[in-house]
């Protein structure tokens, strides 16, 4: 493996072309107050994978691809249940 550095998010935009916004969220304890700090940061990667909103997924640093976008897709972890797709299909049947 190598030793590039690969964070874990939630998809939270998936509408550019080949690209997702996802959202790494990181809990810390603060050095002076003590107290439990939740931060996120968004994301920008290239997807080749069609990932979807709410899917858990693994990004891995690259090379700059664009302006914004340093980040690849590497793989999706978990696919969520109520994706887009699916309620678009029911919103059809009814």
């Amino acid at each position: 493996m190598n030793t590039r550095r690969r964070m874990t998010g939630v998809v939270k935009s998936n509408k550019m072309d080949k690209t997702v916004v996802v959202e790494v969220s990181r809990t810390y304890v603060h050095r002076l107050y003590k107290k439990v700090v939740r931060s996120s940061k968004r994301i920008m990667a290239h997807d080749e994978l069609n990932c979807q909103i709410g899917d858990q997924v693994v990004v891995v640093e690259s090379k700059p691809i664009s302006r914004n976008k340093h980040w690849v897709v590497e793989k999706i972890l978990r696919h969520e249940i109520g994706s887009e797709k699916s309620e678009s299909v029911k919103e059809m049947a009814v």
